[in-house]
This record gives C-alpha cells, sequence and structure tokens, in this order.
C-alpha cells in the first residue's frame, strides 16, 4: 500500500474515532437518556424501595455519595447531619448548584406498585412508623444522579464547577439551614447560581411550571399550651375550663387572616390538631394545640405569630387563666425565585422539551427550605416537574376525582417520562449558565 493509502486509511480511522466519540460523549440529553435510562430505573427503584426519615438518611445519603463519586466528583458526607456534597469541577468559570433532598416521610405506602416501601422505623419517639418518598424525593435525588452523569459524559458542552448537593431533613425544613450553619458557603465557593425541581402531581408528566418571585411560602408551626384549673365535669363554675378557651381561641384565630391581614396578601392559619382532656366528666388542667402559618412577605409572617400569640393572651386573661406558653419552631422562609434567572432560563427549557410544555405555576402555600440558599444569597429556581402521565390525570378527572396529592399513602409518580423531562430540563440549564469558552 502506498504511503498516500497508507495516510488516507489513518486519517479515515481517526475520523472515526472522532465521531464516535462525538456521539457517546456529545449528546443532547434526550439522546444520552436513549441508552442510559436503565441504571437511571434501577437507582429510581433502589431510592423509593429504601426510604428514611428527617435525620436519619444515613444509607441514603451513603448511597447517593457513591454515585457522585463514580462519575468522578470530589464528595464530602456528613455536612449540616447526613449531607453530601459533590464537586464536579470541568476548568475555570462560574459555579452552578443542583440540589436533592434525600429524606422519606412516615406514611405507609398503598400504592400497590412492585417496587413499594415496606420499611418501618422507629420516629424521633420511639414509635414503630411506615415510611416512603410520598413527597417525590426519590425522583429528585435520581434527576440530580442523572444530571451528574449526563455532565460527566458530556464535558465538551459546559465549562466551570456543579455542586451537586444532597439535602437532609427538608421534610423538616432543617436540612437546608443545618448545611449552611455547617459551612456549605464557605468550606466550598459560594455558588453564582442554585437549582431544584419539585414533583407536582397535578401537572401532566412532560411538562415543568415555574414562576418568578415568590412562590411558595413562609411555613411556621406554632403548638399553643392552654392552662386550666381542672375539676369534675358536673361542675364546671369550679373549674377554668381550657378546652373551652381553646375551641374560643380557635375561632378568633381565624379573624387574624379575614380582619388583620390586607386582603390582597396571602395568609393561612390553620389548627391542625386538638388535644385536651382524658374523660367525658372530667374538666382537664390543660389543652393543646398545633397549627401551621403560612405567609409570602416577612411583614405578614411577623404579624401573624404576634397576632397569635396576643389572641392566646387575651382569651386566658378573660377567664382569668395562667397564660398559655406559645412555642414557634420548625420555621422555613417563602421561597422567590430570581426574576432575572427565571427570564433567562425560560427560553432555555422551551427549547429543550418544547415551548408547549413550559407552563406558569401559581403560586402555592406550600413550603420548601430549598428557599434558605437564595435568602443566603445565590440566585435561585426551583421549578416544578410533571409527575403523573396526562392519561392517568385524565382517567381521575372522568372519574371525578382529584389525583392523589403529595404526602398521602397513595402517590407515585410515573418514572420515565417524568425522569426523562426533568434530566433534560435541568442539565440544558446547567449547560447555559456554564458556558463553554472558545
Amino acid at each position: 500500500m502506498s504511503v498516500a493509502k497508507h495516510f488516507a486509511v489513518f486519517i479515515f480511522v481517526v475520523a472515526s474515532a472522532l465521531t464516535v466519540e462525538h456521539r457517546c460523549c456529545a449528546d443532547d440529553p434526550a439522546t444520552w437518556l436513549k441508552t442510559n435510562f436503565d441504571g437511571l430505573a434501577k437507582l429510581y427503584f433502589h431510592f423509593h424501595k429504601n426510604p428514611e426519615l428527617s435525620f436519619q438518611e444515613k444509607e441514603t445519603a451513603a448511597r447517593f455519595a457513591k454515585e457522585l463519586k463514580a462519575i468522578g466528583a470530589e464528595v464530602t458526607t456528613n455536612v449540616g447531619g447526613h449531607g453530601v456534597v459533590g464537586i464536579l469541577k470541568n476548568g475555570d468559570g462560574p459555579t452552578v448548584m443542583v440540589r436533592a433532598d434525600l429524606d422519606g416521610l412516615p406514611i405507609t405506602e398503598q400504592t400497590g406498585q412492585t417496587y413499594a416501601s415496606t420499611k418501618r422505623v422507629k420516629n424521633e419517639n420511639g414509635v414503630m412508623v411506615g415510611v416512603m418518598h410520598a413527597c417525590g424525593h426519590d425522583v429528585h435525588m435520581t434527576n440530580l444522579i442523572g444530571v451528574a452523569r449526563y455532565l460527566a459524559a458530556n464535558k465538551s458542552k459546559w465549562q466551570g464547577t456543579v455542586m451537586f448537593i444532597g439535602q437532609p431533613a427538608e421534610e423538616r425544613g432543617s436540612g437546608a439551614i443545618a448545611m449552611l450553619k455547617d459551612g456549605l458557603f464557605t468550606k466550598w465557593k459560594k455558588p453564582d447560581f442554585a437549582l431544584a425541581l419539585h414533583v407536582n402531581p397535578t401537572l401532566p408528566s412532560g411538562q415543568i411550571a415555574f414562576r418568578a418571585g415568590y412562590a411558595m411560602a413562609n411555613v411556621d408551626s406554632v403548638d399553643i399550651k392552654i392552662f386550666g384549673k381542672g375539676g369534675h365535669g358536673a361542675y364546671p363554675h369550679t373549674t377554668i375550663d381550657p378546652i373551652v378557651q381553646a375551641a374560643r381561641l380557635i375561632l378568633d384565630l381565624q379573624t387574624i387572616v379575614s380582619r388583620e391581614v390586607k386582603p390582597i396578601e396571602p395568609a393561612v392559619i390553620t389548627v391542625g390538631s386538638i388535644h385536651g382532656g382524658t374523660k367525658h366528666n372530667i374538666i382537664p388542667d390543660q389543652c393543646d394545640l398545633q397549627l401551621t402559618v403560612r405567609s409570602y412577605s416577612d411583614d405578614v409572617r411577623k404579624l401573624l405569630i404576634a397576632s397569635i400569640k396576643r389572641k392566646a393572651k387575651a382569651v386566658a386573661q378573660s377567664v382569668g387563666a395562667k397564660e398559655p406558653v406559645v412555642k414557634v419552631s420548625e420555621g422555613t422562609p417563602s421561597l422567590s425565585n430570581d426574576p432575572k434567572l427565571a427570564t433567562r432560563l425560560r427560553p432555555v427549557f422551551q427549547k429543550a422539551i418544547g415551548k408547549e410544555n413550559v407552563k406558569d405555576a401559581e403560586p402555592v402555600m406550600g413550603g420548601e427550605d430549598f428557599s434558605q440558599y437564595g435568602r443566603a444569597g445565590v440566585p435561585s429556581l426551583m421549578f416544578h416537574l410533571g409527575a403523573i402521565e396526562k392519561a392517568r390525570l385524565d382517567q381521575y378527572k372522568e372519574r371525578k376525582m382529584t389525583p392523589p396529592s403529595l404526602h398521602t399513602a397513595t402517590f407515585y409518580p410515573d418514572m420515565e417520562k417524568t425522569l426523562t423531562t426533568g434530566i433534560t430540563a435541568m442539565s440544558q440549564a446547567v449547560i447555559h449558565l456554564l458556558p463553554r469558552r472558545q
């Protein structure tokens, strides 16, 4: 064979190798997923079958860390509890944080799925409870690992650093602040942007939705202990009845929203629990209330808490009872999506999954401690990820039923389309925020 022919063969082999490399490592996310989804499905089933409660996510965090190490990330564990930080570097450039939450809920699964969780563990009170991923955190974790695998395999598409976060205790509103207090933005570089998603059981899979500005609420848990003077139910005049005080207070609390908060300001006060007494004919010494309190603005949040304390004190004073004890806990600030980031990413999402599949989200009164990262000064965006196939949603509609909501025993996502959409949208967002320099 002549030298010219040898050279031509060499060029052909090199070109073929480059073409194979380009196909292998420079696919768009949707194409990449066609040959890489099976491994992610197995990972999803693992996470779904093995949920752990808030502050107990040891094994979940270990598997999450293992997956990040496998793609070449520098991994640190036990950050703010069982938190995981994985750093994937690819040259100089900005840093984008992608966050998923690790914890499940104390709910016994009743979905009937072959991969359903059968886990039972002791909660913080030592009571045996069932555990399931009833809020989609199994999707969130698998989605993040899918994004991590894709970015690691396609480094030619982006430049900079990705900070992957496995956050504990989101359901308790404590994990984000715990990681921040443990040096998340001081031991590591503070990211330039932060991204997250959350499954939505009313949005068809294949779609996402988000809004600029306020998207989720301030959340406060309030416990009120009302005191009285116990005695026989037949002689109420010798007692100070704490249950009557509680009943009066429950009604008074509703006037805070209707008469003290400006009508255009969102606010909710819900009394979710009342416990008092042991027997029909015994007036107890005390009665306990548990409230969830929701708002958007910091001013309204302060007003609600102050008014609750004032009204509780007033009810006690009206009957000559001891002042109630009011405790506020598990507070989570409202989530506000950075307007510039939301505007910037909308066309990116539209190109990634189709303009018709990117919807405007309504603000909701649910809470999310992803908000803490925005409060820490990082431009942030969380988007809703459709989790139920349209055909299944249509069936619920035909039967005049609402789809199972998050935090219920019968909620389950349609996994394949949900993950494909989430990984595609999130990967393209990261690539856009970490442009390759020429």
